[in-house]
C-alpha cells in the first residue's frame, strides 16, 4: 500500500499538477491585486460609487421592508475570473501551443497524420465484401 501511494506520488503527472495549483494561486493573487488596485476603482468610477463591490440595488419587499441586491460583488468576481483566465491563456497556454508547433514542424511530424491511422476507404471494404461473398459461395 505504502508502496502504491509512493509510486503515486512520484509520477510525473501529479508533480507537474502540483506546480500548476501553486502557480496558478500565485497568479491568481497578482491578478486580484490588478483588479482590486486598478480595474475596479475604473469602473467604480464611471458607476460613481467608492468600490465596485459596494454597487448595490436596494428594493423594497412585499412585507415592507427592503432588499439589497449586492451585484458588485458578483461582478468583481466575474472580472477577476475573466482576467485570471485571460491572463493563464496568453502567457502559458497560446505560447505552449506555438512552440509546440514550431517543434513539431522543425521535426517534419503532421500531427493530424500521426493521430489517425491510414484506414482503407469504402470503395475498398465493399471489394474486400465482395470478395469474401465470392469464396464463401465456391465453398
Amino acid at each position: 500500500m505504502i508502496k502504491g501511494f509512493k509510486e503515486f506520488i512520484l509520477r510525473g503527472n501529479v508533480i507537474d499538477l502540483a506546480v500548476a495549483v501553486v502557480i496558478g494561486a500565485a497568479f491568481t493573487a497578482i491578478v486580484n491585486a490588478l483588479v482590486q488596485g486598478l480595474i475596479n476603482p475604473l469602473i467604480g468610477f464611471l458607476f460613481q460609487v467608492g468600490d465596485l463591490s459596494d454597487l448595490n440595488v436596494t428594493v423594497p419587499t412585499l412585507l415592507g421592508g427592503t432588499s439589497t441586491f449586492e451585484f458588485g460583488a458578483i461582478l468583481v468576481a466575474i472580472i477577476n475570473f475573466v482576467a485570471v483566465a485571460a491572463i493563464v491563456y496568453f502567457v502559458f497556454v497560446y505560447p505552449m501551443n506555438r512552440w509546440k508547433a514550431r517543434a513539431a514542424a522543425r521535426a517534419g511530424v503532421n500531427e493530424a497524420a500521426s493521430e489517425e491511422p491510414n484506414l482503407p476507404t469504402e470503395q475498398e471494404l465493399l471489394v474486400q465484401i465482395r470478395d469474401l461473398l465470392e469464396r464463401q459461395n465456391k465453398i
